[in-house]
């Protein structure tokens, strides 16, 4: 039974809300119908990494469930032509396998919805094969349209800080797709952090807690395409897949954000049509995952070229370059991501510090703002945390730091003198 029908059943039988919800948090994930502090979500869900779903109530003031859907629920074609008819749009196909994905082509958004229209007129089926809309960078591409705005739990967003002051990417993304769409079996970028939030329709999903993944490879290393396939039941092909706990299933229904913590592999399915957001999102709750995540990425490029170890004079800079073309970042990088997310802090407590804001960017003043120097300092600390890392680490050595825009001992010693400096208007976060 999903949590929409167990509602249902509470207040036909007159069973008390408050039973209801101890139940549901008992039994699957917490499940936020009321007002949540900031810090209670950062010390339940975020330092702890736990999944939650947060209530209708949370979205419906966005412009989007009341421009993008109709009065029975369903996506509204009409107004999203008349929005984007013409703008090219990445779509997937759910029927055709590429890799461990689906390959995708780029098409006019109008040519989608014609699609879209006929496979619902054909009993959800079509010659084309299930495609599905998927990392459409909507709000970069429409920044005037404001459809939606970022909930306060999910704004401490250090991969999009990152982008947006690059002026060259992000992480957030629009997902539109038919009843039986589906993403495969997959952990999110850089094992970030998720939130997504159904404009209309339903989800099912199915998440493996970290670690899980481990026991579903199969004789070569690799993950499963799809989680549910009977292949799984082949102990010659997947000798341990019988040792892996069965995935916490969760039932997302409209208007319902779920969080989805870092490193969780998870497979999801469209049970209506639906459109819904998502982003992509780490801050320093979950920075040192991402920091373990890149290492394994690095040894495993290493092992795969080992052979070339000796008879290549740059075969270490060979791997970084592997590493950034099969992950999307390098050491180099993550260390100017970290230098960019420490330099908005320090900026942030010294004007606290100054009374000077004035030159303070005004997107990340309000973030920064709303969450406080508390929050900065936390942040500021957990670079600082990594950065020692980094200065210990044997591959991060190697590199050309003249090339670097972060310098981690001079780094790491301004990180340590802004936070004793501003020590008197904050105190760090209590973990």
């Amino acid at each position: 039974m999903d949590r929409e029908a167990y509602r249902n059943c509470c207040s036909l039988v007159k069973i008390p809300r408050q039973t209801y919800e101890q139940f549901w948090s008992s039994h699957f994930v917490d499940y936020i119908d009321k007002e949540l502090s900031y810090s209670r979500f950062f010390r339940k869900y975020l330092l702890p990494n736990h999944p939650c779903m947060f209530s209708r109530r949370f979205t419906e003031d966005w412009n989007c469930r009341k421009r993008w859907v109709t009065e029975e629920g369903k996506p509204n074609f009409q107004n999203l032509l008349q929005d984007f008819a013409e703008t090219p749009v990445p779509v997937a196909n759910c029927n055709a396998k590429e890799y461990n994905s689906n390959p995708k082509q780029v098409m006019p958004f109008k040519e989608f919805i014609h699609y879209w229209r006929e496979f619902i007129q054909n009993g959800h089926s079509s010659p084309k094969g299930c495609l599905y809309l998927k990392d459409w960078h909507m709000s970069r591409d429409f920044p005037e349209h404001n459809v939606y705005a970022t909930p306060v739990f999910f704004s401490s967003d250090w991969l999009n800080e990152y982008w947006d002051t690059l002026e060259v990417d992000d992480y957030r993304f629009i997902y539109m797709g038919p009843k039986g769409s589906w993403t495969p079996f997959h952990a999110d970028v850089f094992r970030s952090y998720s939130w997504s939030a159904n404009v209309c329709g339903r989800k099912k999903w199915l998440l493996y807690p970290p670690g899980q993944e481990e026991f579903l490879r199969d004789t070569h290393g690799n993950l499963p395409y799809d989680v549910t396939s009977s292949e799984l039941r082949d102990r010659g092909l997947f000798p341990h897949s019988e040792e892996a706990c069965q995935p916490l299933e969760i039932i997302q229904e409209a208007g319902e954000i779920i969080f989805v913590p870092s490193g969780w592999h998870h497979q999801v399915y469209n049970l209506e049509d639906t459109i819904s957001i998502n982003h992509n999102w780490l801050n320093g709750c979950n920075i040192d995952i991402m920091w373990q995540f890149l290492q394994n990425e690095l040894s495993s490029v290493q092992k795969e070229i080992d052979e070339w170890r000796n008879t290549m004079d740059s075969w270490h800079q060979h791997c970084q370059v592997i590493m950034k073309a099969c992950s999307g970042i390098d050491y180099g990088e993550f260390a100017s991501f970290l230098k960019i997310i420490a330099d908005n802090r320090m900026a942030f407590l010294n004007a606290c510090s100054s009374g000077d804001s004035s030159d303070y960017p005004q997107h990340l003043s309000e973030t920064l703002t709303t969450l406080g120097p508390y929050h900065a300092a936390f942040d500021l600390q957990r670079v600082a945390n990594i950065i020692e890392c980094l200065l210990c680490n044997e591959d991060f050595k190697r590199l050309d730091h003249s090339t670097l825009t972060l310098q981690p001992e001079s780094m790491l010693q301004q990180i340590q003198d802004t936070i004793q400096s501003t020590r008197g208007q904050h105190l760090l976060y209590q973990e």
